[in-house]
């Protein structure tokens, strides 16, 4: 587009040249030649969009180009002239305005574009710390698991023992306990000793109690093996 604009310019500006050139054309040619290069670059605006971006330039220069063809018509040969030169110097400020109004949306539309893809990246950092969070917050829950697990097995094992334990107590068999009592009658008296045995759960001794002058007592204790 750059290219075309060049050289669409130089075309009207050699045209304008050979217009102001004082040469062997009379003023009819002149005038003639004059608004075929204002024609020329008021097309060349209209083809780079400055009917659109510079719509009042373009359309000043149109009116221009109109009222130089009239005078020339007219015979006003150099108010032709002038009008084309104007029509000209018209076309060019709307090609400048418009090329300015799409260098200006262009630079909008790459900010625009670059807030973007500067929004997008900021997302997507966002999105990986999320995920990084809530992957800790994963880990840390499986610890946690872990942990309940391995205490349940711990009470599980622990309560295994007990109730071995438990089974073990209840099938040792009880201490066997053999009592010898013996009772001293006065001298004309017969002496008797009586033996009683006595089942207990648990290994204790009894106490000797002795008469003061007649009871002897004596506990003999077995325990059964294991």
């Amino acid at each position: 587009m750059h290219k075309i604009t060049v050289a669409a310019l130089l075309a009207s500006s050699a045209l304008a040249l050979a217009v102001t050139t004082p040469a062997y054309a009379d003023k009819h040619d002149r005038a003639r030649e004059a608004i075929a290069a204002a024609e020329a670059k008021i097309h060349t605006a209209e083809s780079l969009g400055a009917s659109t971006e510079a719509p009042r330039e373009t359309a000043e220069a149109r009116a221009a180009l109109a009222m130089a063809r009239e005078d020339l018509a007219s015979g006003h040969k150099s108010s032709s002239i002038d009008g084309a030169i104007r029509a000209s110097a018209l076309a060019d400020t709307a090609i400048g305005v418009s090329q300015r109004r799409k260098d200006q949306s262009v630079a909008a539309a790459q900010a625009a574009q670059r807030d973007t893809q500067e929004a997008a990246r900021e997302g997507v950092a966002a999105a990986r710390d999320q995920a990084a969070v809530a992957q800790q917050q994963a880990a840390d829950a499986n610890s946690r698991a872990d942990a309940a697990q391995q205490s349940a097995a711990a009470s599980a094992a622990e309560a295994a023992a007990a109730r071995n334990a438990a089974a073990l107590a209840a099938q040792t068999p009880p201490a066997q306990v053999e009592t010898t009592v013996t009772t001293q009658q006065p001298a004309s008296a017969r002496r008797t000793t009586t033996r009683t045995h006595v089942t207990r759960r648990t290994t204790t001794s009894r106490p000797v109690v002795v008469a003061p002058s007649s009871v002897t007592t004596t506990t003999k204790v077995t325990q059964p093996p294991n």
